[in-house]
């Protein structure tokens, strides 16, 4: 069973390699069948929206913050925005409210403002007054941030070993083809421990919300996630 199972992995990985180089056109149905096979067969785990996150079990991993013996509380004032991004916090508390990744909260000892800030694009060449090329990044929308810098500085730090980037591009030498999968979400798969979900408390225009699984900006997330 076992050197069927290596057969079958050696068989698969050939039969992508000659759809990339026929630009996957021309493959007939058993070939599009045999490649469809894994995501189909693992479909459970890749997901398209945040309600088809289910997360990791808390039996197996859970995010805790640990304070600094003496660190002091720290609540925050909301910040101004514009109507503009207004929108755009709503549109996000209402997706993360939907799929239970926050919940509404009156009283916290620790309160972090949200932050509003461009999603960066490629860069392309615009003109300016004097008819100049000048190489521009572009902006294609807006990305909701909690502000958690006070909360991290009373963190403790977890020095969980994270994967040099040198390493990680030595790897990929001499192959011809490599593909990758984006985790959607990564940290939101993580849920926080209900001991510390308050301390992970943002103030909006729309209320007072904490989190239940982990969110960006936490000092500790790119540990726990390469953890986990």
């Amino acid at each position: 069973m076992e050197v069927m199972e290596i057969a079958g992995k050696y068989a698969l990985r050939a039969l992508i390699t000659l759809a990339l180089e026929m630009d996957f056109k021309g493959l007939d149905g058993l070939v599009w069948a045999m490649i469809l096979w894994p995501p189909r067969k693992y479909r459970k785990a890749i997901g398209y929206s945040l309600d088809d996150i289910p997360g990791i079990s808390p039996d197996l991993c859970m995010h805790r913050i640990h304070l600094e013996d003496e660190s002091m509380t720290s609540v925050e004032h909301q910040r101004r925005l514009n109507p503009n991004l207004k929108d755009v916090v709503k549109k996000e508390i209402m997706k993360l409210l939907d799929a239970g990744v926050i919940y509404a909260i009156s009283d916290s000892k620790w309160v972090s403002p949200v932050h509003v800030v461009p999603k960066k694009g490629g860069i392309t060449v615009v003109k300016n007054d004097r008819n100049e090329l000048i190489p521009t990044r572009t902006v294609t929308g807006h990305r909701m941030c909690i502000d958690y810098r006070k909360l991290n500085a009373a963190t403790r730090k977890d020095h969980f070993p994270l994967p040099f980037i040198d390493q990680m591009l030595e790897r990929l030498a001499n192959h011809p083809y490599y593909c990758f999968l984006d985790g959607y979400s990564g940290f939101f798969q993580i849920p926080i421990h209900p001991d510390d979900q308050e301390k992970t408390t943002f103030t909006c225009p729309y209320g007072t919300y904490a989190y239940r699984r982990m969110p960006f900006g936490l000092c500790n997330a790119p540990a726990r996630s390469s953890a986990a």
